[in-house]
């Protein structure tokens, strides 16, 4: 089974245990809006292209409270649970990895942390690794940060064959490191601030700038 696959399975899980007005770590979500979401980026080309934001944002959340609106929570959660339909670009050869893992783990730790009494889970190393390596895409969503940033693991020692233990994020002068392992990294440079476990070193000039709300709109 691969590692999107089995955080697809476990959000699903996650999704049944907690009922469809659960909160999230995505602001005004429920998990019936998250199962709807998750849907929707699926089976609905025509909207996805939202879900980023811009012009086809509005669209987008029109065609997500459809969803909520004509499908009961326990089908979303069965939708999403079988996976795209036949004829989407999800269904390549490979796709589903590619492409799912860091947002299906990311939306399972929005249902995770949102619930008090959470703490982090044991990861799979392997899944560890997928998301360090992932980590490389993170400079998208932090072109816009105020500062140089620099991501650092913290999970594994220094030493020969260790391999790479730093992403240069974002190439700038005055630099903020951002420390933790590679999951919690990952929740914090998709915006998951408030409760990825993660450690920042720079000035505190520095420092401030980047966690000033603001600059990732």
């Amino acid at each position: 089974m691969t590692y999107a696959r089995a955080e697809r399975l476990a959000l699903c899980a996650l999704l049944e245990e907690t009922g469809p007005a659960a909160p999230t770590l995505c602001e005004g979500w429920r998990t019936v809006d998250l199962a709807a979401h998750l849907v929707l980026r699926e089976r609905r080309p025509d909207a996805a292209t939202g879900v980023i934001g811009g012009p086809m944002a509005g669209y987008t959340r029109r065609v997500q409270r459809g969803l909520t609106g004509r499908m009961a929570y326990p089908q979303l959660v069965d939708a999403f649970r079988s996976g795209p339909p036949a004829l989407s670009l999800f269904r390549l050869p490979g796709m589903d990895e590619r492409a799912n893992v860091v947002e299906f783990f990311v939306h399972h730790e929005d249902v995770r942390r949102a619930a008090d009494g959470w703490q982090p889970r044991d990861l799979a190393p392997g899944l560890t690794e997928v998301l360090w390596h992932r980590l490389r895409g993170a400079r998208l969503f932090l072109r816009k940060a105020p500062v140089g940033v620099e991501l650092a693991r913290d999970d594994v020692p220094p030493g020969p064959g260790r391999g790479r233990l730093r992403i240069t994020a974002k190439a700038r002068t005055p630099v903020v490191t951002v420390i933790g392992s590679p999951a919690e990294l990952t929740l914090w440079a998709l915006g998951r601030t408030s409760v990825a476990q993660v450690r920042l070193d720079g000035s505190e000039t520095a420092v401030g700038k980047l966690t000033a709300a603001g600059w990732r709109s």
